[in-house]
């Protein structure tokens, strides 16, 4: 276990699944819920912050290509909707609930992010991109 935390007051930890593969060295081997700029399969450093034991996580040191976007389902809904989780996977992508109204999307390398932006703007759902961010896309 590693833990993985945000900037600012209102961080939120998050301990993700990792496989250690050496050297301080983490793979990530779930869909973040919270974290930004990290995906699935991502090599991730991680060392002890004092006098917490568990590693946390200091820097990305290889991506692997996945990307990560968030969807929620609006407020009264129950769930996000089986069809459009349905369109993502015949896209090629999967995806874990933090809750049922709350779900993680992977992109693989092979999908194009446009058309899974294609399809969860027409969802009309909230979404946002996680890795890569927003304003790592649209810099300007």
């Amino acid at each position: 276990m590693v833990m993985v935390t945000g900037e600012g007051d209102s961080a939120i930890a998050e301990t993700p699944w990792v496989i250690p593969v050496g050297d301080g060295h983490f793979r990530l081997d779930n869909i973040p819920f919270y974290a930004y700029g990290i995906s699935l399969g991502d090599i991730l450093e991680a060392t002890p912050d004092g006098d917490d034991p568990r590693p946390h996580v200091r820097r990305v040191v290889t991506k692997s290509g996945n990307r990560t976007l968030r969807v929620i389902a609006d407020e009264g809904a129950s769930r996000v909707p089986q069809s459009l989780l349905d369109d993502l996977i015949s896209l090629g992508c999967s995806y874990t609930g933090a809750t049922p109204r709350y779900i993680c999307i992977n992109i693989p390398p092979i999908v194009p992010l446009d058309a899974v932006v294609a399809v969860l703007d027409k969802s009309k759902l909230r979404w946002e991109h996680a890795d890569p961010t927003y304003e790592q896309l649209h810099p300007e």
